[in-house]
């Protein structure tokens, strides 16, 4: 089989997902933060399903599960390295009915055949060759200034939802120097909506997640960008918030359901839906995730 799931993404809702390397693992990056077994980059896929197959099976599985939200093309590496993915996206263009497609990527080969894409989310983990070569461990013909030239060229093409994801590891991109380049760098990509987050499942090398604390911290570097914080463990303060303070906050960067729900007490959540109903502040979905936003004066 190659599809699997539902699973419940808090991220992007009910998903079903196609597995284009089902065998092995086949990505062009070795990362340290990865769940799966380190292995030696590669820019194939050893042995492919058929296209035809993965519809096959992508349809029974359909059947079986027509609540899903989201069909999401991942892959047990780099799923862009699939030859036939633009024929993949278009058959599934014709299948999906009201279902979003998602693809899972590393960022390391971005193409027009991610055009017809619903979502698009990509990874960005460093804006510098040292700390891309230590974190991300690529094939050593990938360039990192190729790499975010071939984001933003596609970012300016694309029509629909991207989504940039930076997985913070501790020692290795958690400076704020490197966080305040990568967020110059998301002002040129433009992406919808940014996913911040950190180690959450045991990674193939000795590497450390930051803390929830930190990661907050961190996130508060990004300027002006619709951050979600991925959260293991919601922390269990809650601010307190005026209105003014609530505005000034959404002035520098949305925030996600999830940080309302998280860091706001209720008089500040009170707060918010006042003003929501005052027209000074809106709600919007952005590939699954809501966001507050402050609108302009």
């Amino acid at each position: 089989m190659y599809t699997f799931g539902p699973i419940n993404s808090r991220r992007f809702g009910l998903s079903l997902g196609i597995d284009l390397s089902p065998n092995i693992k086949s990505c062009n990056y070795d990362c340290v933060y990865c769940e799966l077994e380190g292995a030696k980059p590669t820019n194939i896929i050893p042995n492919p399903p058929l296209v035809e197959d993965i519809i096959k099976d992508l349809k029974d599985s359909l059947n079986l599960h027509p609540e899903v939200e989201v069909i999401t093309i991942t892959s047990n590496g780099e799923p862009t390295l699939y030859k036939d993915l633009k024929l993949l996206v278009s058959e599934l263009n014709k299948i999906k009915e009201d279902k979003k497609i998602l693809i899972l990527s590393n960022g390391s080969n971005v193409s027009d055949a991610l055009l017809d894409i619903d979502i698009v989310k990509l990874s960005l983990d460093c804006a510098t060759k040292k700390c891309f070569k230590k974190i991300d461990r690529p094939l050593k013909n990938l360039d990192l200034e190729n790499i975010i030239s071939n984001m933003i060229s596609f970012s300016q093409k694309f029509k629909n939802t991207l989504v940039i994801e930076v997985l913070l590891v501790e020692g290795v991109n958690d400076k704020e120097d490197e966080i305040k380049k990568i967020d110059k760098l998301l002002h040129d990509i433009k992406p919808h909506r940014v996913d911040l987050g950190t180690i959450d499942r045991p990674p193939a090398y000795q590497v450390r997640a930051v803390t929830q604390e930190r990661l907050f911290e961190l996130s508060k570097l990004f300027i002006d960008l619709p951050i979600s914080i991925i959260h293991k463990n919601p922390p269990k303060i809650k601010e307190k918030f005026s209105k003014e303070e609530i505005l000034t906050v959404l002035s520098r960067r949305p925030q996600s359901q999830f940080d309302i729900d998280s860091f706001f007490s209720k008089s500040s959540k009170d707060y918010l839906d006042e003003l929501i109903d005052e027209g000074r502040v809106e709600k919007v979905n952005i590939a699954g995730t809501i966001f507050f936003k402050k609108l302009s004066s």
